[in-house]
């Protein structure tokens, strides 16, 4: 009898000390997400559109670049950039941006070898910040070539 009791006095001892354990390890994890909550990189961009308007065939390949600062407590880093259509080519800044520092996403839209007409594409930018996910898009018009109508 003295061996149960004294067994069952040990269990309980010992969930007594996990429990305590466990309750420690989750305060603990708690102010470290308060902290990296407190210094997280935030990205502001000038503009999230860009309308290249009416262009030829001939010219089928235009560019431009989405700028953008960090406007948060913590460097900033583009993890990837990813169009929604072969067509369309994204290159950004590939080093960490200091917080308020600028950087730059430039995108190409290659229209050789495409049906003339209106177009619309979207760049998913992934990045460390509090917005994890920023949609950037790009539209415009190709008109067919001169040459091919002649």
């Amino acid at each position: 009898m003295k061996k149960i009791i004294m067994f069952a006095c040990m269990v309980a001892s010992g969930a007594g000390c996990v429990c305590a354990q466990t309750q420690m390890e989750q305060a603990t994890v708690q102010k470290a997400g308060k902290a990296n909550e407190a210094k997280k990189a935030e990205i502001t961009f000038e503009k999230t559109t860009h309308n290249f308007g009416t262009f030829s065939e001939d010219d089928a390949t235009v560019t431009c670049a989405f700028e953008f600062t960090n406007t948060g407590t913590a460097p900033l880093v583009i993890h990837q950039a990813i169009a929604s259509c072969g067509c369309t080519v994204p290159t950004y800044t590939k080093y960490p941006i200091k917080p308020g520092e600028k950087g730059q996403i430039d995108v190409t839209y290659n229209g050789v070898g495409k049906f003339p007409g209106r177009f619309k594409k979207t760049i998913t930018v992934r990045t460390n910040a509090k917005q994890e996910m920023v949609r950037l898009i790009i539209e415009g018009n190709m008109t067919a070539s001169e040459k091919a109508e002649k």
